[in-house]
């Protein structure tokens, strides 16, 4: 009688390809040791549902049509700089977020772009499966693709719970990445305009 009732559970369970995302994520909460019928979890999995949706929405958002919607004509040659832009973001090799600040910066080539663009772009990609590395690059180019800028820099600093929490458990420390493009690459006085820029008022935090 066992066997065939371990059978039939089998047989009920719905197949991968067309289970919900619901009936996946109580079946996660089963596999880690929990029951998912208990008062606390009994909207969990709707609940991690949305979550998820909600961060990983840059999936279904296109960051070149945001940025050339927003394009402006303008006689200005000088640096333009969006820094401390609040991020979020999922790290794809263990699902943890990792969070921190944004600074961008160029130097126009007759068109400039929505000021309030930037941080939508920085989020667009943020709200993906992300590693820091590709964030920054991804940033940088779709805003270097977009404008045709003199030149485009990105930094980013964050820390991410995969380091805090688990592996080496370090709590304090924080990555840094950088992407520089055109005049930023080329030029070292326009890079380190730029960093002292983006350094300006923080009092040597990180945050």
């Amino acid at each position: 009688m066992s066997t065939g009732f371990a059978v039939k559970k089998v047989l009920e369970q719905p197949e991968l390809e067309s289970a919900s995302t619901r009936e996946l994520l109580r079946e996660l909460l089963v596999r880690l040791g929990e029951d998912p019928g208990r008062d606390g979890l009994l909207k969990t999995p709707d609940r991690m549902q949305k979550a998820l949706e909600h961060l990983t929405r840059g999936y279904k958002e296109d960051a070149d049509r945001v940025l050339n919607g927003a394009l402006f004509t303008v006689s200005y040659d000088e640096m333009v700089i969006v820094k401390d832009i609040e991020m979020f973001s999922l790290c794809e090799h263990h699902l943890l977020p990792f969070f921190g600040k944004v600074h961008v910066a160029y130097i126009p080539n007759g068109k400039v772009v929505g000021l309030s663009k930037i941080p939508r772009v920085v989020d667009i990609f943020a709200r993906r499966l992300q590693v820091q590395e590709r964030l920054t690059v991804q940033i940088a180019e779709t805003i270097q693709s977009a404008i045709q800028p003199q030149g485009v820099g990105v930094v980013i600093e964050a820390r991410h719970l995969c380091v805090m929490m688990r592996g080496v458990e370090k709590q304090h420390s924080s990555a840094v990445t950088s992407h520089m493009l055109g005049s930023f690459r080329e030029s070292r006085e326009t890079r380190d305009e730029f960093l002292s820029l983006m350094r300006n008022g923080k009092n040597g935090s990180a945050f």
